[in-house]
């Protein structure tokens, strides 16, 4: 939908009894999910659809929210963030990508915050309320999975190939990702996929939205009452199998000279991209170690106060893509990733989350997902991607190994 189409949106938030688990309150099929640690959103119905294809996507659609905002009625009695109108988010790695970008408003929102809980209803000037309308989930479901367009072996010429570009000076850093694809049964309920993420996984951002499904552990962008924060993640290593080898792991990571390089760079990329649009920031001169079940990171917290009154939106049009998902110098990452992998990356490693009418919201990356085609009968294709960041001194066979371990929580979900 383009701007000239926008409807005048009225919404309406009301505090709710609290329900101990919000996904049967949203689709079976399509689900609409934004979770962290119990707390969060499900969305069901759509009452806009916003896209956009071409440059600049989280600008043409930060544009269009704007315009959606000045015209909707809101009653919003709550005042938490993520309650009023609210968009949910998938946008395209690559804007030359096949995938649109898109905000999505539903017809209601049901959210949890701070052991608060709210209902919001969103129309049309011209239509009624629709009432949430809970539903038992489906059978257990598993998929089918096999290799993608890059198997193995492709993926090792993969590295060699980004290799040699950081050799001849072309870049400093690319980030390279490979492929598995498969099935899944035709009336496969994703919110069983959403909870065993969500379970298995509660410090990350769990999301699915417009047929993508993950749990990230990389926070992109946060904009809350004109503060911004942004985690960055880069640098790897799978969990010990005890107590001293994760110690003797999380040494080494610390310590390495190509992990310490490859975080810099993606610490770089992000305060440059934040300096602009910001009176104040800052980050730690030294990365933390951050422990999930089946990983180790290198992490670094950036914090600023924002100035211009830029939208969540606006910062995620600044700081996409970082170094953590595609490399430095950006340009010449991107053009190497489209020249290197034999895939469009869709919505992989591109910006998921929300924004409400103050431009306030969540934003991540979207990793340790898989993406769902909209088959009108059959089967449901199912594509996941894991990728790791090359700078010189990489070995293709860690790669390997390092895709296969951030594989892990889709691929053992998806079983």
């Amino acid at each position: 939908m383009n701007d000239a189409s926008l409807p005048r949106l009225i919404v309406e938030t009301r505090e709710a009894d609290p329900v101990e688990d919000l996904l049967p309150l949203t689709e079976a099929d399509s689900p609409l999910v934004w979770m962290r640690r119990g707390d969060g959103m499900v969305g069901a119905g759509r009452v806009v659809d916003l896209f956009a294809w071409d440059r600049d996507r989280p600008a043409e659609l930060a544009a269009m929210w704007r315009e959606l905002v000045a015209a909707a009625s809101v009653d919003d009695e709550v005042r938490l963030p993520g309650t009023g109108l609210v968009g949910f988010g998938a946008l395209a790695f690559d804007e030359t990508s096949s995938s649109p970008s898109t905000l999505v408003v539903p017809q209601v929102i049901a959210g949890r915050r701070d052991g608060r809980a709210w209902i919001t209803r969103i129309r049309a000037a011209d239509d009624a309320f629709a009432e949430l309308q809970p539903t038992e989930y489906g059978p257990h479901w598993s998929a089918t999975l096999g290799p993608g367009l890059m198997d193995p072996a492709a993926h090792g010429d993969a590295v060699r190939a980004a290799l040699s570009a950081i050799a001849s000076g072309e870049l400093g850093k690319v980030v390279i990702a490979r492929d598995i694809a498969g099935t899944v049964p035709e009336d496969a309920d994703l919110r069983r996929l959403v909870r065993s993420l969500a379970s298995g996984y509660p410090d990350t951002w769990t999301f699915a939205i417009d047929g993508i499904v993950g749990a990230s552990p990389e926070t992109l962008v946060t904009v809350r009452g004109g503060e911004v924060t942004a985690r960055v993640l880069a640098g790897t290593r799978p969990r010990g199998a005890d107590a001293d080898e994760d110690t003797a792991i999380v040494a080494d990571l610390a310590s390495n000279p190509k992990d310490v390089d490859e975080h810099a760079y993606a610490v770089r990329s992000v305060v440059d991209a934040l300096r602009p649009h910001t009176s104040a920031l800052a980050s730690a001169e030294q990365p933390f170690t951050l422990k999930l079940p089946n990983l180790w990171h290198l992490a670094t917290d950036v914090e600023g106060v924002l100035s211009g009154g830029a939208s969540a939106l606006d910062m995620v049009q600044a700081l996409h893509p970082t170094a953590a998902v595609a490399g430095t110098p950006t340009p010449s990452a991107l053009a190497a990733i489209r020249r290197i992998e034999p895939f469009d990356r869709g919505r992989y490693a591109g910006p998921v989350g929300w924004i409400d009418a103050d431009g306030d919201g969540e934003w991540a990356i979207a990793l340790r997902c898989a993406q769902f085609g909209s088959e009108p009968e059959g089967p449901r294709t199912v594509t996941a991607h894991a990728g790791g960041g090359i700078v010189a001194g990489s070995v293709p066979e860690a790669e390997l190994l390092e895709t296969r371990v951030k594989f892990r929580p889709i691929v053992d979900a998806l079983a």
